[in-house]
């Protein structure tokens, strides 16, 4: 099973992923009653009203949260926000995987503001986000995502729309997307764009949730079947589009895993074989996932060598550099590529062979039907027994068969 969060055209933010989830089926009863258990330990904040309801945006059916809170604080640290939440999920029934996300979610919304401020994560302050509002959303959606199991299925999210223009808070105006929003997916594998409005899409509460719910973003929809579809409303109303987040869940048409990469290539016909030997070495060794170089034939007959590199988001401008650098060459072209890979699982074990003791890793495949030793164990082995690369590679897979057919 494949859950997709589509947040492309209206992003996200803390109450449309717990609208949207309840639209798709998680117990309202369930989420309550888990909400008034944090309101316990929550000085200062008194939940008037909380159910959620049907609306229509831009004629767009969508669940919306409906919360009236009566708050007599505006401003407290976060390490009392994320006790809160810590306190709360011990006492509700979840998931180990539901209490993890609760807590890396106000984990990452605490450390976005202590890097942007410079201050240690427990001297930083909430502002905006320091009402039982996040609270609400931050445990509501652990809950909705336990009842519904979604936690047990893949999950993929699209680019996120984070919106343009600017936005006036309590540390005065600043450039939209915030810094706070710009940090929580710095180290992510997600990708963000601007959307198509000068507003905030995406909040804070929204964009920690997402990073700590999946690292697995995707232009494109995978090939499966749809089976339920879900739509939560945002709190504005936009005439260019119905500000809802999207989520889809289904069956996937094959066993495979799709992923989106970077595709770096470059033409050189003035180079030698040691800077292209030297180039490889480097690449592999800054994050690149693939190096192909093929020879070819370009315009008036010129020899010249294709570098092709495959890389994730994080690593392109790193390698981008080394290109430039390492060859001389005057331009990179940059694609966007996805791919669907067959599910493995780098697996180790320790082998004795004549009297010497080994740890070699090796790539499996599901059931263990297939699998691929790693170049440098084998590597290693080899030069340490005196034998070829060859022989050494048949040794090993000789004895792990063995080992994996007595287990």
């Amino acid at each position: 099973m494949v859950v997709i969060i589509d947040s492309q055209i209206a992003g996200i933010s803390g109450d449309m992923l717990l609208s949207t989830l309840v639209n798709l089926g998680a117990k309202k009863s369930k989420i309550i009653d888990g909400v008034k258990e944090a309101e316990k330990c929550f000085d200062g904040s008194v939940i008037k009203k909380i159910d959620f309801e049907k609306v229509k945006k831009h004629g767009t059916e969508a669940t919306a949260l409906i919360l009236e809170v009566e708050e007599k604080i505006t401003e407290r640290k976060g390490v009392l926000i994320k006790k809160c939440i810590q306190d709360s999920v011990m006492k509700i029934d979840l998931s180990d995987k539901a209490k993890n996300f609760a807590n890396s979610s106000i984990d990452a919304l605490i450390d976005a503001e202590s890097k942007i401020h410079g201050i240690p994560t427990d001297s930083v302050h909430f502002h905006e986000v320091s009402s039982i509002d996040t609270v609400v959303d931050i445990l509501g959606t652990a809950i909705a995502l336990n009842d519904l199991k979604f936690f047990d299925e893949e999950i993929i999210t699209t680019p996120v729309a984070v919106g343009g223009g600017t936005i006036t808070f309590s540390h005065g105006t600043t450039s939209n997307p915030t810094n706070a929003i710009l940090e929580i997916f710095r180290n992510s594998n997600i990708t963000i764009s601007g959307g198509n409005i000068k507003d905030e899409l995406t909040t804070p509460t929204g964009a920690c949730m997402l990073v700590s719910l999946t690292n697995n973003c995707s232009e494109f929809y995978p090939m499966f079947k749809v089976n339920t579809i879900g739509y939560g409303a945002g709190k504005k109303d936009f005439d260019e589009f119905s500000n809802v987040l999207k989520i889809v869940q289904g069956e996937k048409a094959n066993n495979l895993v799709q992923d989106s990469i970077k595709v770096l290539e470059t033409n050189l016909d003035d180079v030698s074989g040691e800077i292209l030997g030297n180039l490889i070495e480097k690449v592999m060794s800054n994050g690149a996932k693939d190096i192909t170089i093929s020879s070819a034939i370009t315009k008036k007959g010129r020899p010249t060598n294709l570098v092709s590199v495959i890389c994730d988001s994080n690593s392109v401008n790193t390698i981008l550099d080394l290109l430039i650098r390492e060859t001389g060459t005057l331009g990179v072209r940059v694609s966007t590529s996805n791919r669907f890979i067959v599910p493995r699982t780098i697996m180790l074990t320790s082998l004795t062979i004549e009297g010497q003791n080994f740890t070699v890793h090796y790539k499996t495949t599901k059931n263990n039907l297939n699998f691929k030793l790693e170049f440098d164990d084998v590597k290693t082995i080899s030069n340490s027994l005196n034998k070829t690369f060859r022989d050494t590679e048949e040794l090993i897979k000789t004895l792990i068969k063995k080992k994996l057919d007595c287990s």
